[in-house]
């Protein structure tokens, strides 16, 4: 059964000078909120090797944020904002990037109404000799509300991601309240980012170092990757009064099956780093029903959690993915997922969250909400008192689960 939640239950004051609209000089320096066994206490996030559990599995998602934002201008003088949200043709990641001439996405457009049929051109108000050079042109194919599809064109011969880097720029939250700048190309991406995709980072990943991630696997810590490509429906708020009418948007996630197989056998309690893991994690569960029920894994749908009482085992379920994959030689599973995680959800795989602090009446604090069993206020009460900086480049917490059902 759908939850019956209203949105503003999950609000709480959030000055805005208690935004972090940028990130501190050192990644590691950020505050750390430790919750576990029902206490809150205060670290440096470099302490967080020695607060994890030796021999546990932590996971990371390894999405890099692409410069997806492009500014254009028309003829008769008005700014477009092309914000590329994902691939149409080709719809993989890894060829569109690698398109030489021409591609097609859909995006998200700024100042819609003022663009008719024309072709824009790549705002280049400097003269920039690359992407003058490149001319990179846009071409509107359909609306479809907030979005549209777009074709790209260029002349240069360089691959779509080398465009994307010289034309675009990263595109930070909205509530930030600024335009990209430099220190956005190094700081809002983690370090361990490897696979081009997102339009958001993981931000739960800002903070760690190498220093950090040495000392984890010192520890004793398997480290393992997943890749979910976080899409702008992160930056959506919740509209609707209760959360059922909120609408929750495709995002891909690939996991390898090695650390299909380390989950099912290993015996190792789980940290996620960030909620895209998380929901990365969560997902693996419903594909493996699915696999057993329908012989193959597809999408994970909003409200799959909810729709009705699973009573297949963990093992069962994961092993039927594993089981899938070895019949098939593949080395990874790759779907999309939908999923919501709100009080009332059953959690399966994630033990502890590495996670910052996140927006009043947002998705993220319901999932935040049902790891803690209820105990968010708790925490964010904690957290203003204490002069913790909030969102993308704010500081972080580290929190263990707790079951209400």
């Amino acid at each position: 059964m759908i939850p019956e939640i209203r949105i503003e239950d999950f609000n709480y004051p959030l000055p805005d000078s208690r935004i972090a609209k940028y990130p501190l000089p050192q990644r590691d320096a950020s505050k750390l909120l430790f919750m576990h066994g029902g206490k809150i206490e205060d670290h440096v996030f470099s302490e967080i090797p020695t607060l994890l559990d030796k021999d546990s599995l932590m996971v990371f998602n390894e999405t890099r944020v692409v410069p997806a934002r492009l500014h254009f201008q028309r003829e008769t003088g008005a700014h477009i904002e092309i914000f590329c949200l994902e691939p149409v043709e080709p719809s993989e990641y890894n060829l569109s990037f690698a398109a030489s001439a021409t591609c097609r996405w859909k995006c998200v457009i700024g100042n819609s109404k003022r663009w008719k049929s024309d072709i824009l051109h790549l705002y280049n108000p400097l003269g920039a000799a690359d992407v003058e050079r490149m001319n990179l042109r846009a071409a509107l194919v359909k609306r479809e509300g907030e979005t549209g599809i777009v074709d790209f064109s260029w002349d240069d011969g360089a691959p779509f991601s080398r465009v994307l880097e010289v034309c675009g720029t990263i595109p930070i939250p909205p509530y930030l309240n600024r335009e990209s700048e430099a220190i956005d190309s190094e700081r809002y991406q983690t370090l361990y980012a490897r696979i081009r995709g997102s339009v958001a980072a993981p931000t739960a990943g800002l903070h760690f170092t190498d220093k950090e991630l040495n000392a984890i696997i010192d520890r004793g810590i398997l480290i393992e990757k997943v890749c979910l490509h976080v899409g702008a429906g992160t930056f959506l708020p919740v509209k609707s009064e209760f959360v059922s009418d909120h609408p929750m948007h495709r995002e891909p996630f690939t996991v390898s099956l090695g650390l299909l197989k380390e989950i099912l056998h290993g015996g190792r309690k789980v940290t996620a780093v960030g909620t895209t893991s998380v929901r990365t994690l969560e997902s693996l569960y419903y594909a493996g029903v699915k696999c057993i029920e329908n012989g193959a894994p597809s999408d994970i749908e909003q409200w799959e959690p909810y729709a009705r009482k699973y009573s297949q085992p963990v093992e069962e379920s994961l092993g039927a993915l594993v089981k899938y994959l070895e019949d098939n030689s593949l080395d990874e599973l790759t779907l999309g997922t939908r999923i919501i995680i709100l009080p009332g959800f059953k959690w399966r795989l994630t033990d502890r969250l590495v996670t910052n602090f996140h927006q009043p009446e947002s998705t993220l604090l319901l999932l935040v909400s049902s790891f803690t069993g209820g105990q968010w206020r708790p925490i964010y009460d904690h957290a203003l008192a204490n002069g913790y900086r909030f969102l993308s480049y704010g500081d972080s917490s580290l929190l263990e689960r707790k079951d209400i059902c």
